[in-house]
């Protein structure tokens, strides 16, 4: 199936490129061949970091260097670029080698989010960094609106770990106990084990994701039974 001209990419990503080539390779992933988007996703993921690190630091002036950690991690982990990614439909203009392409490897988020920071570095590299924080701003606006001091929260696989620790307690485990689905829609079962407590089932679309849901319910049964005692 052939792509779409890029121009329908640049429509949705806002900037229209004067060297096209430039989109073009970035959003050639590795499989491709040479040249790949790699050292442009290298310097868009650093570009990223530094717009978004400058205006979490502008908007929260009151919030503390682990708290602005905290929403910066949030705001440019894979899984948020990859919903960033899915509103360009970027799917349908990524390069791949053929077997990438047989195994579904456009829908998949990592590829996506990649894509996502190499066309950062490509504008920056055209236009400059003014350039580059404009498209960043507009395309995480909706995300930016939904920000509150509230999204510092540490996650639930550091609330356990901490915990432990706090008790001279052995940190937890977390053992992969199922990977169903295809290559680009894999579903996992993580089990969060902690000594004295029943095992706790996370699923998710990534480890990550399973992980924290199981140390969150982990979380859960601790505090039901510190209130039962």
């Amino acid at each position: 199936m052939p792509k779409p001209p890029l121009i329908e990419l640049e429509k949705n990503l806002g900037y229209s490129f004067k060297d096209q080539s430039l989109l073009e390779i970035a959003l050639m992933h590795r499989s491709s061949g040479a040249p790949n988007n790699e050292r442009l996703e290298f310097f868009g993921d650093s570009i990223l970091g530094f717009v978004i690190s400058e205006y979490l630091f502008q908007q929260f002036p009151k919030a503390s260097e682990g708290q602005l950690t905290r929403l910066r991690a949030r705001l440019v982990k894979k899984e948020t670029l990859s919903i960033i990614a899915k509103s360009f439909e970027i799917e349908k203009f990524v390069t791949l080698g053929p077997g990438e392409l047989q195994a579904g490897g456009a829908q998949r988020s990592s590829i996506q989010a990649d894509a996502v920071e190499a066309i950062i570095a490509a504008i920056y590299l055209e236009s400059g960094i003014e350039a580059a924080k404009s498209c960043i701003h507009s395309w995480f606006a909706a995300i930016f609106d939904g920000l509150s001091m509230k999204d510092v929260q540490k996650d639930p696989k550091t609330q356990l770990q901490e915990w432990l620790q706090s008790k001279h307690l052995s940190l937890p485990e977390y053992e992969l106990k199922e990977c169903d689905g295809p290559a680009h829609r894999q579903i996992f079962t993580i089990e969060c084990l902690v000594e004295g407590y029943p095992p706790q089932s996370g699923i998710g679309k990534s480890r990550r994701i399973a992980e924290q849901e199981a140390a969150g319910k982990m979380l859960e049964v601790i505090k039901e039974q510190k209130n039962n005692d």
